[in-house]
């Protein structure tokens, strides 16, 4: 065999490797991470809740879900350990101000001009519904009623036209 006809299986093989090798080190990754884990800190299951770990054991947790309220997780049910800020940030809602002192008002309140609300106001939209469509009904039926005796109109006039030629 020569080695033109062996190099795809080489690729192959060598393409494999490489994706396995890569999923270990994701695994043993978050095996450490779990290892790493002290009462005290907060973490995220893989279900998406927060938490606080009380207790660690070779493979569970005991986290405190709520004040009081305590529940044992098996540790790989751990998604991932957060950092105190971010925990507090998701979970307290304590936010950081920004590095320049930024703050974003909650409301567009004070993000209008004053001026341009006050011209605004004396032009209000009128949102209620307009009663003109009952009259275009009753116009509609005027039209077709006068359409009916003008047909009949004509088939008479033709009629006597008709009879007339004759």
């Amino acid at each position: 065999m020569s080695l033109v006809t062996l190099l795809p299986f080489i690729v192959l093989i060598g393409a494999m490797f490489l994706m396995t090798r890569s999923a270990k080190k994701k695994q043993q990754a978050a095996v450490q991470m779990r290892n790493d884990m002290q009462p005290g800190t907060g973490v995220r299951t893989i279900g998406g809740m927060y938490a606080t770990v009380k207790e660690v054991h070779d493979d569970t947790v005991l986290l405190e879900v709520a004040p009081g309220v305590h529940a044992v997780y098996a540790k790989n049910a751990i998604g991932a350990v957060l950092d105190d800020d971010e925990y507090n940030r998701i979970v307290h809602g304590d936010d950081a101000l920004a590095a320049d002192g930024t703050v974003v008002p909650d409301d567009a309140s004070s993000l209008i001009d004053a001026d341009a609300t006050a011209a605004t106001d004396d032009a209000k939209i009128d949102l209620v519904k307009d009663t003109g469509a009952d009259d275009d009904a009753e116009d509609v039926k005027d039209a077709k009623s006068a359409k009916s005796e003008d047909t009949s109109g004509k088939t008479g006039d033709k009629a006597d036209g008709e009879g007339g030629a004759k």
